[in-house]
């Protein structure tokens, strides 16, 4: 990538911190007495990351690599890269607006254009996908841990009906690739459907190339295919360690069981504040009202989500500062 793009970048996330950091709720003495309270506990939910990031980098990895391994491009340059797009994505509403072009940029001159955006749209497409198949896995794990009334039971059944309704789309989508159905579809928004239809006009022939890509690694190369999602799947169950650390803090009456509960209640509470950087507020909100539908007092779960947000403070800044870290391109190696 251009070093000018990627300065631009770097900007960008460098402000975002910045912005974060003035428009943090909460008194910085507060923060740090917190901070104390956890403990070994936080150098262990940092840690954690690494391994979940190392989850994510595999199954972008697998994708990158389906035809045969990339010459010149190493595991730890794209773990530099999924690091890096997570911290661009935490900072951007809708959550895809600056890792993914990012991400492409970066990886281009490796695999070429078109490859680079195939791999980084059929990734997305899989942590988006996870998502779905996590909030369905965990309608079964309710049912199996706790009682259900009318009102939850129809709250588990609506879940699962969009769940599933998901799922479809997403198979539809991996058989036929969905660059092309993406960009129609935004023909229709207010505000950028003229540059969607000029876009999808003058770059038809390519997206054509992405989508026939995405839907080859799904026909031809199942088993990268299933590897890749079921990866994505893991990362999010080791995910659920954080908060099974950070309760332990404060009590020792938390399974890990009940952990993967709330993450999954908050991930989908927070999730319908997409618009919204880092998703502030919907995150704490989620935890309180998670851990109070496990007769859990809700403080507990202000705490949790103070300290998740610190933690994503602090990838974000090493996710920004990697971008100028080791940026040579295959022809200069």
């Amino acid at each position: 990538m251009n070093n000018k793009f990627r300065n631009i970048f770097m900007a960008f996330g460098i402000i975002a911190i910045i912005i974060m950091l003035c428009t943090m709720d909460m008194d910085y003495t507060d923060i740090w007495r917190y901070l104390k309270q956890a403990g070994i506990y936080f150098p262990l939910i940092l840690g954690l990351w690494l391994v979940v990031y190392w989850v994510n980098t595999i199954s972008w990895w697998l994708i990158i690599n389906d035809e045969g391994r990339v010459k010149g491009l190493s595991f730890w340059r794209v773990y530099k890269l999924t690091v890096s797009g997570f911290a661009l994505n935490y900072t951007t509403p809708c959550g895809l607006m600056g890792g993914e072009p990012y991400r492409i940029m970066e990886l281009t001159p490796y695999v070429g254009a078109s490859k680079a955006t195939s791999s980084v749209i059929l990734y997305v497409m899989m942590h988006i996908f996870s998502h779905f198949c996590f909030w369905f896995f965990s309608i079964f794990l309710y049912l199996a841990l706790r009682p259900v009334d009318i009102a939850m039971g129809t709250i588990l059944a609506v879940v699962g009906a969009v769940s599933l309704l998901a799922i479809y789309f997403f198979m539809k989508g991996y058989k036929n690739g969905m660059a092309v159905r993406t960009l129609k579809l935004l023909q229709h928004i207010p505000f950028i459907k003229e540059w969607a239809k000029r876009f999808s006009e003058n770059k038809r022939e390519a997206l054509e190339r992405v989508d026939s890509q995405i839907a080859e690694l799904h026909k031809q190369r199942r088993s990268t295919f299933y590897a890749s999602l079921s990866l994505e799947f893991m990362a999010r169950i080791i995910g659920c360690l954080e908060v099974y650390f950070i309760l332990n803090i404060l009590t020792t009456d938390v399974s890990f069981p009940a952990c993967i509960l709330i993450m999954a209640f908050t991930s989908l509470f927070a999730n319908l504040f997409f618009f919204s950087p880092m998703q502030l507020g919907a995150r704490e909100g989620g935890f309180a009202l998670a851990v109070g539908g496990l007769a859990i007092p809700g403080a507990f779960g202000v705490y949790t989500g103070l300290i998740t947000r610190v933690r994503e403070l602090i990838w974000i800044v090493i996710g920004v500062l990697l971008m100028k870290v080791g940026n040579g391109t295959p022809a200069n190696k």
